[in-house]
């Protein structure tokens, strides 16, 4: 397996972090977020998916989305929704949970952030943070944003609830919750860009750790990254997109016959290999499109195709507007 496939597919759907809340609690306590669809615009405008994390400085608590069992947290856990879930994080399950309402997010999404919230015996404080000594928990809690079009395999491949204890995470996971603590409790200049950096690490993070504790019997993206053969034939699909491959190029490879390697793709990926190809295509032009000044039919001798009207016959029928269309709208 290759990890830079991870790695090219997280820049290319463009990553981004925001921390909004330094959240103290204390006593009997129980707060339910949104849906991250009904609040993106205010915390992370212009992404097109948007998902939220708490990291636990200190302190336990418990998580919660409906239709799945309560997960216990501890300090050092973190726990991400990466679906964008409304959930509940509270002092123990079952408690009624006051609601931070999407019109709240929206009225408050001027004040400084990280904005501190308290939370205590029933009641809400925002803008006044408990003194940490009196605190039974502390969470930096923020958001993580990426693009899902034209093409995203990785957030589908991602659970609705994603917990990573601190248990199975090494000493930087650590200092990244100390300093992010540290950063929101006394802001600094810099600090919102340090909390940006930090958030998106914890996705990198979060999703080799899902990885890595995935089932033998586990499909989807990820499977597949692990997978020996189909990771390997991601891997040379993102690392020459350019070359014209067929199913019997990548099969040769990787060692398996051409059948052998469509029916792998398909049991974790649900997609053959060539569409796979057709579709990776299409997002790496899409990032050239958006970051580079290439005209249209250099991108698209860049990512494999013959000829501008090819790419651009394809670039619509997956995005809906031609190329140059395209590229406009993003810069605007």
């Amino acid at each position: 397996m290759s990890l830079d496939t991870l790695s090219d597919l997280l820049r290319s759907v463009r990553v981004r972090g925001a921390v909004f809340y330094y959240v103290s609690c204390r006593d009997r306590w129980s707060a339910m977020a949104p849906p991250a669809r009904e609040i993106a615009d205010a915390v992370l405008p212009g992404c097109e998916h948007v998902m939220e994390y708490h990291m636990i400085a200190r302190g336990s608590g418990w998580a919660a989305v409906d239709g799945q069992p309560p997960v216990r947290l501890g300090a050092g856990d973190v726990v991400m929704f990466p679906q964008g879930d409304q959930h509940v994080l509270s002092s123990a399950p079952g408690i009624e949970p006051l609601r931070r309402t999407a019109d709240w997010v929206f009225s408050t999404r001027k004040e400084p952030k990280p904005m501190p919230i308290s939370y205590h015996h029933g009641v809400v404080e925002a803008g006044a943070p408990l003194p940490v000594e009196e605190a039974d928990m502390v969470a930096v809690c923020g958001f993580l944003g990426c693009d899902l079009k034209p093409f995203n395999p990785l957030v589908s491949a991602l659970p609705r609830i994603l917990h990573l204890p601190a248990g199975k995470a090494g000493d930087w996971v650590s200092r990244v919750i100390d300093q992010a603590v540290i950063e929101s409790s006394s802001p600094r200049p810099g600090g919102d860009a340090v909390l940006e950096r930090l958030a998106e690490m914890m996705l990198v993070d979060a999703a080799r750790r899902y990885l890595d504790s995935l089932p033998e019997d586990a499909t989807g993206w990820l499977a597949g990254l692990r997978d020996r053969f189909v990771g390997k034939a991601l891997s040379l699909m993102h690392e020459r997109p350019e070359q014209p491959w067929t199913v019997d190029d990548l099969a040769r490879e990787v060692g398996l016959s051409r059948s052998a390697l469509h029916e792998r793709f398909m049991r974790f990926l649900g997609d053959s290999p060539i569409h796979y190809l057709a579709s990776w295509r299409i997002q790496l032009g899409a990032q050239l499109l958006r970051e580079t000044r290439r005209t249209v039919a250099t991108v698209a001798l860049d990512v494999g195709y013959e000829s501008e009207a090819a790419f651009s016959r394809a670039f619509r029928r997956m995005v809906g507007v031609p190329p140059a269309t395209w590229r406009r709208a993003q810069a605007s």
